[in-house]
């Protein structure tokens, strides 16, 4: 970011946690100025008139997950922050939120001071993710089989590979390539067992890897 005065955009629909996180940001950025957005759609209408220097996302919003404005705030600016500010540290939340490309992954439960501290780190270039989700990650990716001469997909398997990764669920595959729920179950055996994995978070991350989507 250049300069002291840093434009913020919150999205979080708890008043009271926007508060804290506002306080946060100010305790990181003392010249900054705030806005809140209480949901997706709130935010997406500020996000048609202002641009931010820095966004603070929460993944349970009533319409939907932050990270879903992600895509929309790159097209405004390449230089702009995303930062996930979350109590959510499952494996599948935090593979879905980094492949968005976003700059942090912080949790909520963690000091106002750490946090203001990870921000900074942030804003200087610095990726950050709070301890317990770098521990989380490291583990999830050690249990993950990378095998480096594994089967090559089929296009099929490819396209509903790019579909689950998406976040699809198997009736709405199934309706996207006209073809029955049983057959969809079957074809995601087969890439699981192909790319020596077992979990949705994992289809994901080969996913974007495999740069299906």
């Amino acid at each position: 970011m250049v300069g002291s005065l840093v434009s913020v955009l919150i999205v979080e629909d708890v008043p009271e946690v926007a508060a804290w996180l506002e306080k946060v940001v100010h305790l990181a950025f003392p010249d900054s100025v705030c806005a809140q957005a209480r949901s997706l759609k709130q935010a997406q209408k500020l996000l048609t008139s202002e641009v931010f220097d820095l966004h603070v996302l929460d993944l349970n919003l009533p319409d939907g997950a932050g990270t879903a404005l992600v895509p929309h705030i790159r097209q405004q600016s390449n230089d702009a922050i995303c930062v996930v500010a979350t109590v959510s540290g499952d494996d599948a939340s935090i593979v879905e939120a980094l492949s968005y490309g976003i700059n942090g992954y912080l949790l909520k439960d963690q000091p106002h001071a750490t946090l203001a501290m990870q921000l900074k780190q942030i804003s200087m270039g610095v990726p950050s993710l709070s301890p317990a989700i770098a521990q989380r990650l490291m583990r999830h990716f050690s249990e993950t089989v990378m095998v480096s001469g594994e089967a090559p997909l089929t296009p099929r398997e490819a396209e509903v590979l790019s579909l689950i990764g998406r976040g699809l669920r198997n009736a709405e595959v199934a309706a996207e390539l006209n073809i029955s729920t049983n057959t969809v179950s079957g074809y995601i055996k087969q890439v699981y067992s192909k790319l020596g994995i077992s979990s949705r978070a994992e289809a994901a991350w080969h996913s974007k890897r495999l740069g299906l989507w």
